[in-house]
């Protein structure tokens, strides 16, 4: 009879046996070399492999206006396909409800996390608000 087809009757499974051979392989290992032990037997030690992340620094939020009237809002796309088309009709909609809003649309540079330093003096600079529009 087969070792496979015994240990399946058994109800064991086939790995038990390869278990016993490496369990046997490690003591005869274990005996050609000196191995540090303490009293409770031996010791291992284990390494996080994330490591240790920094410590997150909390940025509070801006400051909210009280009111967007003779402010400037900046409409700013990361270029994701038809964020220029929804922010071309906020533009049309501050225009019609609240035409005392002036809305300047800017393509930011780079991708949704790359920074654009132009961009942001400019808005610093001259804006008030920042309505980004970030693909998904």
């Amino acid at each position: 009879m087969k070792r496979r087809s015994m240990l399946s009757l058994l109800g064991a499974a086939p790995a038990l046996l390869a278990g016993s051979r490496l369990d046997a392989a490690e003591k005869k290992s274990s005996q050609s070399h000196t191995r540090h032990s303490s009293a409770g037997g031996d010791k291992i030690t284990g390494l996080n492999p994330r490591g240790t992340p920094p410590a997150v620094q909390l940025i509070p939020m801006a400051p909210r206006l009280s009111t967007l009237d003779g402010k400037t809002v900046y409409l700013v796309s990361d270029g994701f396909p038809g964020a220029d088309i929804f922010l071309d009709q906020m533009k049309t909609w501050f225009a019609k409800n609240m035409p005392s809003v002036k809305t300047i649309y800017r393509l930011k540079a780079g991708g949704f996390a790359a920074d654009d330093p132009k961009l942001n003096a400019e808005v610093k600079a001259n804006g008030n608000a920042v309505i980004m529009a970030i693909g998904h």
